[in-house]
C-alpha cells in the first residue's frame, strides 16, 4: 500500500468499538413490566422449581400483609428483601421456593364492609352472618388481586398462582385444628380477667394491636378512710392517685410495697376552700408526701412512721361508700411488688376488673381476702360500649342522668371521670386534682384510646406445666435462645416481651374470622370429644369456616352423644394473629414444596409483638419449638427529613410512583443500599442518589456487552496472562468471598457497596480505561487483548448473576443481550471463582502500582484544566520516584500505558520544586511534558514511530500490524 491509497481511509472501521444494542438510557417503566410479561408467559417460576428439583430446600416463609388496599413502601421494602433472599439462595444451588401469603381475617376488613352498610342505609345485624363473611371474603380477594399485581411489578418471583391466605377453607380448618390442640391439651380456658378493650370497635385487643400515642388524662388523688386494723390510725385517711377516675368504683383494694418508707401526716394549713381541712391525718409515701401536699396546696407536719406490717393490716372504706346504695364492702390493703415511689402516693389503686397487676394483686391473695370475709368476686363494672353497668351503683342504668360512659362511639372521652370526681367532691374524699399528659395505649386500627376491661375472654395459659415440666413460657423462652436472629438485638427484645407478657387472650368479639370452634358448659369447661372435633374440621375443609355459623351447627357437631342443652356453642373469633401464627402449620407442613421449620421468617421490628411472637407460641404451644431458624428485623421507611411518612405532612413516598417514574429496579437499589435493620429514609434526593448510582452501573454493563460483541471465547490460562488481568482475577476471588458471605448474613449493603464501588473504581475508572487501547486497537491474535477479552467476559458473568437477585429487571436485560438464546439469568447459578485466582502479593503490588497512578493522573488534570492538553494521550510525563517500594512495583510495566498517556519517563532523582505532588502519596512528583512524534491516525497516540511503516504511514507500528492482520484476514 502507499500513503496516497491510506490517507483518506476511515481507520475507525479497524478498531474493536464496543457494538450493543443494551441501551444507554434504562426506560425501566417501561421494559420492566415486559420483562415481567414475559417471565410469566414462559412460567418462570415452574422453570426455577424444575431446575432447582433435586437440590436442597431453602424456605422463607412469608409474613402475610392484610389484604385491605394498595402496597405501601414497607410493603415493597419487605418484598424485596424477601425476593433478593430466596433469589440469592436459587442461585447458590437451593431450591430456594417462595409462596407468597395473606392475612384476610380481622377487624379492618369487617370495618370496611360495614361502612359500605352504613353508605347503603344497611344495617349489619339485620343481616345473616354468613351472608356478611361473604362479603368480607370477596372483599379481601380483590385486594389479593390488586396486591399480586403490585408485587409482581416490583419483581418479586413466587407461587401467585398458588398462594397461601388465612381465608382458604383448607387453612381455616387448619387454624381451626391448632385450637383444637390447645383445647384437648388443656392450655385453653375461659377466664374473666382485665383485657385491652376497645370501645369503638366492639372487642378485646392484643398487645399487637395496640401502639402508644400522647393523651391527657384526669388524674386525682383520693382519700381512703381507714376503719379496721389499728386504734391509732382509726382517724386518718390512706391517699391513692390515679390517671383513670372512672376505675374507683371497681376499686376493690389499695396496694402497697414493703420497700417503701410511709408516714403519717397532718394538714396544718389549708389555701383551697375546699378538699383537706386543717387537722386531717394522711398517710404516703415519704419520698412523694411534699410533691402531694404541694399539689393540693396544703401545709403539713409528719407525725410518725407507718410500718408495712401496720399497713398489712388496716382495711378501709371505699371513697363512695353509701354512693347510690353501694360500696358497702371492706377495702382491704395488699402487698404488691408492682408498687414504686417513683410517682404518686405509693399506694395503688387496685380495681381488679380495670388492669392486669391490680388483677394479679387480687388474685394473689383471693384465698387471705375470704378468710378476712371478704368476696374474692371482681365486678363488671364497664360493658363493651363504655357505659358503667349495675356494678357500679350511681354511675350505671340507675343513675337519673343514664348511665355514664368511659369513652364514646367516636374514641372521644365520655362523662363518667366527670360523674365520679363530682361525687368523690360530695363525699369530701377528693385531696386534690389534675391532669397529665403521657403515653397512653389506643388501637392502632381506629387510632382511639382503649380501656383495661374485666371480660370473659378465651385464653391460653402461659405458666401451666404441659406436662413434661415445661410451660409454653418456658418453652418459647427456650426457643428464642436456639434462633439467629439478625440483628442480634431483636432476640433480646423478643426475649423480654415473652418474659413479661400475660395468658394469651384469643377471643375476639367479632364476626369474620376463624371461630372459636369448641363447646363448654356454663362454667366453662370445654368439651373434649375427638370424634366432635373430627366432625369440625371435615365441615370446615368443605365449606369453610362459615359451617360453625350455618343453621343447626350446633346439633350437627354435637351428634347423638352430647345433650344440647349442656352445651354452648362458643361464638367468639379468633384473633388474627392467631390466624397468621399458624400459617407454618397449613403452608410448610401442608406443601410438599415447602419445609417446616423455615429457615428465613423476615418482618418488621414491630413484629416482635406480632407475627413472630405468635408464630413462636403457637408453635411452641403444638410442637414444642419455633416454626423457624432465622428472624431477621428490617426497620420503618422514613421521610428524607427523619420524620414519620404522613397524608397530613405530604412527605410520602408510594413505591407505585416510583416504579412509573424510575422504575422497580431503582427502588430495589435503594432497599440494597441502606441499612435494613435500622429505620430507613427516603425522599426524592435520594432516589435521584440511586438513579445516579444505578446509570453508573448500567453504563459500565453496557460497555462491557459492548466489548464482548467483539469476543471470540478464547481461553488463556492465568499463568500467561498479563499482570494487570491477573489483578482483576484475584478482585473477583475476593469479591466472591464478599458476595456469598454477604448474602448468607444478609448483609445486602455490604454486597452493593463492594459491587458498586468494583464497577465505578476498578473497572470503569481503572482497569477499562487502561485495557480500551488494547481492547479496541490490538490485532485479533495480540495474547493481551484475548486475555483482556476474557477477563471482560468472567467479569460480566460475575457480576451480572450476583447482582441479579438485586437488580432481576436490569440483569435479565443484560444476560439476553449477550445471551440471546438463554432462557433468563435467573435460571443461572453464581460462577465459581477458583482459589488459585487470589494473589494477594500481586494485589499488594499493585496498590503501591494505583498510587503512582494516581499521582499521574492527578498532574495530567491540572493540564487538562488549563488547556494546555486536551488528551492524557499529548502528554509524555516524566514521573520521579525516590520511594524505593513504589519504584520497585512500578518496574518492568509499561507505564504509559498504565496511566494512559503516550510516553512516559520514570526517574529516582528528588522531583523538581515545581513538580506535581499529592500529600497522601511521599516520595512521587510529576513534570508534565508534551508528547513527542506524530499522532497515531488510529490510537491517536502520539509517538516518534508513526510514519515508519512503509503501508500504513499515519499508524504506530502495534497499530500497523494490528490492520496489516486484518486486511490479511478481509
Amino acid at each position: 500500500m502507499t500513503d496516497k491509497n491510506t490517507q483518506d481511509r476511515d481507520w475507525s472501521q479497524t478498531l474493536y468499538l464496543p457494538k450493543t444494542e443494551f441501551p444507554m438510557r434504562a426506560g425501566l417503566p417501561k421494559k420492566e413490566p415486559e420483562i415481567v410479561a414475559r417471565w410469566q408467559e414462559m412460567d418462570l417460576y415452574r422453570l426455577l422449581r424444575e431446575d432447582a428439583r433435586d437440590r436442597p430446600l431453602y424456605v422463607l416463609h412469608d409474613g402475610p400483609p392484610y389484604a385491605n388496599g394498595n402496597i405501601h413502601i414497607g410493603h415493597a421494602l419487605n418484598k424485596i428483601l424477601k425476593d433478593v433472599i430466596t433469589r440469592s439462595f436459587q442461585m447458590r444451588g437451593y431450591n430456594s421456593n417462595y409462596v407468597p401469603g395473606w392475612d384476610c381475617h380481622g377487624l379492618p376488613i369487617e370495618w370496611k364492609i360495614e361502612e359500605q352498610y352504613r353508605a347503603k342505609g344497611k344495617n349489619k345485624d339485620e343481616v345473616p352472618v354468613n351472608e356478611f363473611r361473604r362479603e368480607c371474603r370477596e372483599f379481601a380477594q380483590h385486594w389479593i388481586d390488586v396486591q399480586t399485581e403490585e408485587f409482581k411489578r416490583l419483581g418479586v418471583e413466587g407461587d401467585f398462582k398458588q398462594p397461601y391466605t388465612t381465608m382458604n377453607f383448607k387453612a381455616e380448618a387448619r387454624i381451626a385444628g391448632e385450637l383444637l390442640k390447645f383445647a384437648m391439651s388443656g392450655q385453653l380456658y375461659r377466664g374473666s380477667k382485665p383485657v385491652m378493650w376497645s370501645v369503638v370497635e366492639r372487642t378485646a385487643l392484643a398487645e399487637a394491636e395496640v401502639e402508644y400515642q400522647d393523651y391527657e388524662s384526669d388524674t386525682i388523688w383520693v382519700k381512703f378512710p381507714v376503719t379496721a386494723g389499728s386504734d391509732e390510725l382509726s382517724d386518718a385517711f390512706v391517699v391513692i392517685w390515679t390517671t383513670t377516675p372512672w376505675t374507683i368504683p371497681g376499686n376493690r383494694a389499695i396496694s402497697y410495697s414493703s420497700r417503701i418508707g410511709y408516714g403519717l401526716y397532718e394538714v396544718t394549713a389549708a389555701e383551697n376552700d375546699f378538699g383537706p381541712r386543717p387537722g386531717e391525718k394522711l398517710i404516703f409515701a415519704d419520698k412523694l408526701a411534699a410533691g402531694s401536699f404541694e399539689k393540693a396546696k396544703l401545709e403539713y407536719k409528719r407525725l410518725r412512721d407507718v410500718a408495712a406490717d401496720e399497713l398489712a393490716a388496716l382495711a378501709c372504706a371505699h371513697p363512695l361508700k353509701g354512693f347510690g346504695g353501694g360500696y358497702e364492702f371492706a377495702v382491704p390493703l395488699l402487698e404488691g411488688d408492682h408498687v414504686t415511689d417513683d410517682a404518686g402516693t405509693g399506694f395503688v389503686h387496685t380495681a381488679p376488673g380495670h388492669g392486669r397487676e391490680d388483677f394479679d394483686a387480687w388474685m394473689d391473695n383471693a384465698r387471705d381476702l375470704e378468710g378476712r370475709g371478704i368476696s374474692p368476686a371482681i365486678p363488671f363494672t364497664v360493658d363493651d360500649a363504655g357505659y358503667f353497668t349495675k356494678d357500679a351503683p350511681g354511675f350505671g342504668p340507675d343513675r337519673e342522668e343514664g348511665a355514664a360512659r368511659v369513652i364514646d362511639d367516636k374514641g372521644k372521652k365520655g362523662n363518667a371521670n366527670q360523674a365520679v370526681i363530682t361525687a368523690l367532691i360530695e363525699a369530701d374524699r377528693l385531696f386534690a386534682r389534675g391532669r397529665l399528659k403521657h403515653t397512653y395505649p389506643h388501637s392502632w386500627r381506629s387510632k382511639k384510646p382503649v380501656i383495661f376491661r374485666n371480660t370473659p375472654q378465651w385464653f391460653v395459659y402461659m405458666d401451666k406445666d404441659l406436662g413434661d415440666g415445661s410451660t409454653l413460657r418456658s418453652r418459647a423462652l427456650n426457643a428464642i435462645d436456639d434462633t439467629r436472629f439478625v440483628p442480634s438485638a431483636g432476640q433480646v427484645r423478643l426475649r423480654s416481651m415473652i418474659a413479661e407478657r400475660p395468658d394469651w387472650v384469643l377471643s375476639r368479639q367479632r364476626a369474620w374470622g376463624v371461630p372459636i370452634c369448641v363447646f363448654a358448659d356454663e362454667d366453662g369447661n370445654v368439651l373434649k370429644d375427638e370424634a366432635v372435633n373430627a366432625r369440625i374440621l371435615e365441615a370446615f375443609k368443605a365449606e369453610g369456616a362459615d359451617a360453625w355459623f350455618a343453621e343447626g351447627a350446633k346439633e350437627r357437631f354435637l351428634g347423638n352423644d352430647h345433650d344440647p342443652a349442656k352445651w354452648i356453642k362458643v361464638t367468639d373469633i379468633l384473633d388474627v394473629w392467631f390466624d397468621s401464627g399458624s400459617t407454618h402449620a397449613f403452608t410448610l407442613e401442608d406443601r410438599d414444596d415447602l419445609k417446616w421449620p423455615a429457615d428465613v421468617y423476615l418482618e418488621g421490628s414491630d413484629q416482635h409483638r406480632g407475627w413472630f411472637h405468635s408464630s413462636l407460641l403457637e408453635s411452641c404451644g403444638t410442637r414444642g419449638r419455633a416454626p423457624y431458624e432465622t428472624v431477621i428485623t428490617h426497620g420503618f421507611t422514613m421521610a428524607e427529613d427523619g420524620r414519620k411518612m404522613s397524608k397530613s405532612l405530604n412527605n410520602q413516598v408510594f413505591p407505585q410512583d416510583v416504579m412509573n417514574k424510575s422504575g422497580a429496579d431503582i427502588l430495589r437499589l435503594w432497599v440494597m443500599t441502606t441499612d435494613y435493620w435500622e429505620d430507613q429514609r427516603l425522599g426524592q434526593t435520594i432516589i435521584q442518589t440511586n438513579i445516579d448510582a444505578y446509570r453508573k452501573l448500567r453504563n459500565t454493563i453496557r460497555w462491557m456487552l459492548g466489548t464482548l460483541a467483539h469476543d471470540a471465547g478464547d481461553e488463556v490460562v492465568p499463568a500467561d496472562m498479563p499482570e494487570l488481568e491477573r489483578l482483576m482475577l484475584h478482585r473477583l476471588r475476593e469479591l466472591d468471598g464478599v458476595v456469598n458471605t454477604g448474602y448468607d448474613s444478609f448483609d445486602f449493603k455490604r454486597i452493593a457497596h463492594h459491587l458498586l464501588d468494583f464497577m465505578v473504581t476498578d473497572l470503569s475508572a481503572f482497569y477499562f480505561d487502561i485495557r480500551k487501547d488494547t481492547l479496541y486497537c490490538d490485532a485479533p491474535s495480540s495474547l493481551r487483548r484475548k486475555a483482556a477479552l476474557q477477563v471482560v467476559r468472567l467479569v460480566f458473568e460475575r457480576v451480572v448473576t450476583w447482582l441479579a437477585p438485586m437488580l432481576p429487571f436490569t440483569m435479565e436485560e443484560a444476560w439476553l443481550e449477550r445471551f440471546p438464546q438463554a432462557r433468563s439469568v435467573h435460571l443461572e447459578q453464581f460462577r465459581k471463582c477458583p482459589e488459585d485466582w487470589r494473589d494477594d502479593a500481586l494485589a499488594a503490588k499493585w496498590k503501591k502500582v494505583r498510587r503512582v497512578r494516581r499521582v499521574v493522573t492527578g498532574a495530567l488534570e491540572i493540564e487538562r484544566r488549563e488547556k494546555r492538553i486536551g488528551s492524557s494521550l499529548e502528554s509524555a510525563p516524566v514521573v520521579h520516584i525516590t520511594d524505593d517500594e513504589l519504584m520497585a512495583a512500578v518496574e518492568g510495566l509499561d507505564l504509559a500505558e498504565i496511566c494512559i498517556t503516550s510516553q512516559i519517563g520514570v526517574s529516582a532523582d528528588a522531583p523538581p520544586a515545581d513538580a506535581f505532588m499529592l500529600d497522601e502519596v511521599s516520595g512521587v512528583g510529576v513534570v508534565h511534558k508534551p508528547a513527542q512524534g506524530r499522532k497515531c491516525a488510529r490510537s491517536w497516540r502520539i509517538l516518534p514511530e508513526v510514519g515508519s511503516d512503509p503501508d500504513y504511514p499515519e499508524l504506530s507500528l502495534r497499530d500497523a500490524a494490528a490492520v496489516r492482520e486484518i486486511d490479511a484476514k478481509a
